[in-house]
């Protein structure tokens, strides 16, 4: 007789009784029941934190899981008991731009906050024990910096990425950062693209040496940290290894917002106006992408570390399913720049944020989409997972901050009509608020008009010009109207 299949609710009732006898550890039971999909599909908003008074650009829980810090276009800071919606302290971050990433240090008893933002500013904020806080300049990129990475279990070590395709590593017990390199493009790419805007930096948990950045084209690049020689005797921009979908390679049109690793070193990447794509060890390009190229990125293959190595190249070998990367389909990032991540104990699932103002949940293996979640009126950008429970926390372009937690009666199921028709990408996604911008994006099109690889092709130039143009307007009115917290520089205490 064909058994019939268990229910979750049956699955679960098997794991408690389990657990009750003995015969599953507390961490197993923990991880299973976390893991859970009925939990998934029972996520509701829990609470709204608000007290921003802008686009809340950056979330993040501390080690505990009791607090949540976010960053705003207020250029405030605030962390947040989440619980019952209280703020704990709120100071300015002496940042003269929006915030783009807040986060706190690990073993710093939640007194050491970093954080990156619009106006290329590093810094760092230090809070007493009577709860004043001072805030310092550690570094700066000429341009945006949208992301940082902390050093998986470090107080004091941490990178950040920029526009300026400049990679930085900061120690905080000297106060010093060390510029690691800027990400150049391809060899062929050099003429219209002198450096690669950089808006994402993600470390390997399993093995810190690694960490990746992406940006404004197509490849992730990874690097092994192991190679740099802190004396500067050596050139350290040469990845050890690139990564990108088959049918993406060459594509100019594409770019990624958003980067993350898995406890198991799997990488996800988070394209625009594209779909995000999960890439185990095994699938990278090797240090060149493109071995038929008659111009190379730089360094010989055996020069790459066996952690993260290929065994062949994509490149030269018929692409199958055992090496294309697990696809997640159905969100929209289209105009803005969009975090990407795991959720579940064992990353089980694989969030993000959409145009579209939902959450989207995927299973991670197989690539199902199993909960779509009406969150903002905007734009949802940042989606954070609690690091112990089934919680999640949400954040866009409107000035709350959601909470999600498992406590619906009823299993969701998913809407109707999930996949609207895609808004069109205007000229890769870039926020053009201030004339810096915009005098930069007109050198580029400047550059790609006289590029030779352009002969004979249908120019569009005209058109291009006057997105830019009706983009640096539409952002300029944006900007105006933020109502940002700017009237004092005081620290402010509850």
């Amino acid at each position: 007789m064909n058994k019939r299949p268990r229910t979750s609710i049956g699955k679960a009732v098997v794991n408690v009784w389990q657990r009750e006898v003995g015969e599953l550890s507390a961490r197993n039971f923990t991880h299973r029941v976390g893991g859970s999909e009925d939990l998934v599909l029972r996520l509701e908003l829990y609470r709204k934190l608000e007290k921003h008074r802008g686009c809340v650009n950056t979330i993040s829980f501390n080690a505990a899981g009791d607090i949540l810090v976010s960053g705003s276009d207020d250029k405030r800071v605030i962390l947040w008991n989440w619980e019952t919606g209280k703020v704990q302290l709120s100071f300015h971050s002496g940042h003269n731009n929006n915030i783009f990433q807040a986060k706190i240090m690990p073993y710093t008893d939640d007194r050491s906050i970093i954080t990156c933002a619009a106006d290329g500013q590093v810094r760092h904020a230090q809070i007493s024990d009577e709860g004043q806080v001072k805030t310092s300049l550690l570094g700066k990129h000429l341009g945006r910096s949208h992301k940082l990475a902390i050093e998986p279990g470090s107080p004091h070590i941490f990178y950040t990425c920029g526009e300026d395709g400049l990679v930085q590593h900061f120690d905080l017990r000297t106060g010093a950062a060390t510029e690691l390199f800027t990400c150049q493009p391809l060899d062929g790419r050099r003429s219209r693209m002198p450096a690669i805007h950089l808006n994402a930096i993600a470390i390997d948990p399993r093995n810190p040496n690694f960490f990746a950045v992406a940006g404004s084209d197509e490849y992730t690049r990874l690097f092994d940290i192991r190679k740099y020689k802190w004396d500067g005797s050596s050139d350290f921009g040469q990845p050890a290894n690139f990564f990108c979908p088959p049918h993406l390679i060459g594509d100019r049109r594409v770019g990624i917002t958003g980067l993350a690793f898995s406890e198991q070193s799997e990488l996800l990447v988070s394209y625009n106006d594209e779909n995000i794509y999960l890439f185990e060890r095994d699938m990278g390009l090797g240090p060149n992408p493109v071995p038929t190229s008659p111009v190379s990125v730089g360094s010989d293959a055996s020069e790459m570390s066996d952690d993260h190595q290929s065994e062949a190249s994509p490149s030269t070998m018929a692409i199958d399913e055992s090496t294309a990367p697990q696809v997640y389909k159905g969100h929209r990032n289209c105009e803005t720049v969009k975090g990407v991540n795991f959720f579940g104990p064992k990353c089980e699932y694989v969030v993000s944020g959409s145009d579209c103002a939902r959450i989207f949940i995927w299973k991670k293996k197989g690539g199902e989409l199993i909960r779509v979640m009406e969150a903002d009126k905007h734009v949802v950008n940042c989606i954070e997972s609690h690091p112990h429970t089934t919680v999640l926390a949400s954040s866009g372009i409107d000035s709350d901050i959601k909470i999600w937690t498992p406590k619906a009666n009823e299993r969701a199921t998913l809407p109707q009509n999930i996949e609207k028709k895609k808004p069109r990408a205007r000229g890769w996604m870039y926020r053009l608020s201030s004339p810096e911008d915009l005098m930069l994006q007109l050198f580029s099109l400047q550059r790609q008009r006289v590029s030779p690889e352009r002969d004979g092709e249908n120019s569009n130039d005209g058109q291009e010009l006057l997105e830019l143009i009706m983009a640096f307007q539409h952002n300029s009115d944006d900007s105006s109207e933020d109502g940002g917290d700017t009237s004092s520089q005081d620290d402010l205490f509850f």
